[in-house]
């Protein structure tokens, strides 16, 4: 999967628990969806994005602020789990 229509999912799972009345909220909403949902693939392509790209901004795409602080904050939850 291309790394803007990963950006893209992320940016809308971002915009809806960017409602959560509280933050911290919102924040773990984010990364326990990601989490849940992306496969391992999916959550390394983000998380080398965001070493290419600390603020989230790359020339032709960017992580909404929430999406980028709950990827940033939760990124040792979003580690794929290495199998022994």
């Amino acid at each position: 999967m291309k790394i803007e229509q990963l950006i893209k999912m992320a940016n809308q799972i971002g915009d809806f628990f960017a409602a959560m009345p509280d933050r911290d909220e919102g924040l773990d909403g984010v990364a326990s969806h990601i989490e849940k949902f992306w496969e391992p693939r999916m959550r390394t392509a983000l998380l080398n994005f965001l070493d290419t790209y600390p603020n989230g901004t790359a020339p032709d795409i960017r992580l909404n602020e929430l999406t980028l602080a709950a990827v940033s904050k939760y990124r040792d939850r979003l580690l794929p789990r290495k199998v022994a």
